[in-house]
């Protein structure tokens, strides 16, 4: 399956700086951009396009940047493939990690993860690969179901990496461990968490350092728990049962609380963490049961909760809340959701949020405590026959949206 250009690949990935985008949600976990200079209006027919890659398969999968290296994942015939292009949308390489999903939605889940001149990805079968980033070969892989007992759920394996360190963070939801930290360089395994009788969730773990503790925080099928990442201690644990264990947006975490949501009205919830030496309880802070997350994700700009509400998706379902109290700020609809699933997901850069809905629709919007200030749209003419659930990104000027088996790239810089 593999692609490899000739030359210019002679130039490998080196270490990541802390401007690259280097896994789900950027290196900050939170999908807000560094980028400045950025178009606070878009022109009637949106941003233009500089180019549009196909060929990279189906699926959720959003983007990792790295220098000259743009990384993504699709499902091809039946296999999974993951995606290597160039600045311009050029193919680089092509890799196999395992067989693509076949059950309900089709198509990848998660984005790769780039460290240290490595790529890692979970296929939503399971299995956990490491590539060399620069030319996609093999250095290790491990089948987690079959190595080491993890259950699989409804809708797959969906977990986009987690690395720190000398780890790479995973959580097969086994009877006997709910995470497991493995050597990023070999894949030998550093050590297993207690199990808690959860299945996986469906989101992506967190780091947190907070008064001299680091810990992994994580959504579980019917929890979310925090582990010590220099050893796998289970930290807490918080039941979080949700309608079809839908525990799927990435946590927030600030000033000691850790921010959390989801569908069916189960909402969002504020969390207090309490730490004492290598020890961490957690208590519940406040719930805003209106703020029902999915899957398009939260965003937090000072001290305020961004997102959409999968029970108000008839009404005003872009939401605004208070971080500190949970008080809902603002309710708007400036831009509609059509599948019967309806869910949008959003990014940040330079005071302005992206609003991307599952139909292939974008808004650019201003925020401000009475809503969202409509500043542009941009629809995608061919979005292919899924819902477009990957989150966008906004880097280095470009704005980055997956749709079908197509990436779209468009200038959004301030010229």
């Amino acid at each position: 399956m593999k692609r490899i250009l000739p030359l210019i690949l002679a130039i490998a990935t080196a270490s990541i700086s802390a401007a690259d985008w280097a896994r789900f949600h950027g290196p900050n976990n939170d999908n807000i951009s560094p980028d400045t200079g950025l178009l606070k209006t878009w022109p009637d027919a949106g941003p233009s396009r500089i180019w549009e890659a196909s060929g990279i398969g189906e699926g959720y999968s959003t983007v990792a940047i790295v220098g000259d290296r743009i990384y993504t994942a699709g499902s091809i015939d039946n296999n999974c493939i993951i995606t290597a292009l160039d600045t311009d949308g050029k193919i680089v390489w092509q890799e196999k990690n395992g067989n693509a999903w076949k059950g309900s939605y089709p198509g990848t889940r998660s984005t790769p993860t780039i460290d240290d001149g490595l790529l890692y990805h979970l296929n939503g079968n399971g299995n956990l690969i490491c590539l060399k980033a620069d030319s996609g070969d093999e250095v290790w892989s491990v089948d987690l179901i079959e190595t080491y007992g993890g259950r699989n759920i409804m809708w797959g394996f969906s977990e986009s990496l987690l690395i720190s360190g000398d780890k790479v963070f995973c959580a097969p939801g086994a009877e006997d461990a709910s995470m497991m930290a493995f050597n990023k360089k070999t894949g030998e395994v550093i050590w297993k968490s207690e199990g808690t009788g959860d299945h996986p969730g469906y989101s992506s773990p967190v780091l947190i350092d907070y008064q001299g503790l680091q810990q992994i925080v994580m959504p579980m099928s019917e929890s979310i728990i925090g582990v010590r990442a220099s050893d796998g201690e289970l930290l807490w644990r918080y039941p979080h049962k949700v309608y079809t264990n839908q525990n799927i947006t990435t946590p927030l975490f600030k000033d000691g609380f850790v921010i959390i949501s989801a569908c069916g009205r189960q909402g969002t919830s504020s969390l207090k963490l309490t730490v004492a030496g290598d020890k961490c309880s957690i208590e519940e802070n406040w719930i805003n049961k209106t703020l029902d997350d999915k899957h398009g994700g939260l965003i937090m700009v000072d001290d305020r909760i961004y997102g959409y509400a999968e029970s108000q998706r008839n009404g005003e379902p872009w939401m605004c809340i208070d971080f500190k109290t949970g008080e809902t700020i603002f309710q708007c609809a400036p831009i509609d959701s059509s599948y019967k699933y309806r869910n949008g997901s959003l990014a940040y850069a330079d005071g302005m949020f992206y609003l991307y809905t599952d139909d292939g629709n974008m808004a650019l919007v201003e925020p401000s405590d009475a809503g969202f200030k409509l500043a542009g749209n941009l629809s995608i003419e061919n979005p292919g026959k899924r819902q477009t659930w990957a989150h966008p990104v906004i880097y280095g000027g470009k704005l980055y949206i997956r749709y079908g088996d197509k990436l779209g790239v468009y200038d959004v810089a301030n010229k």
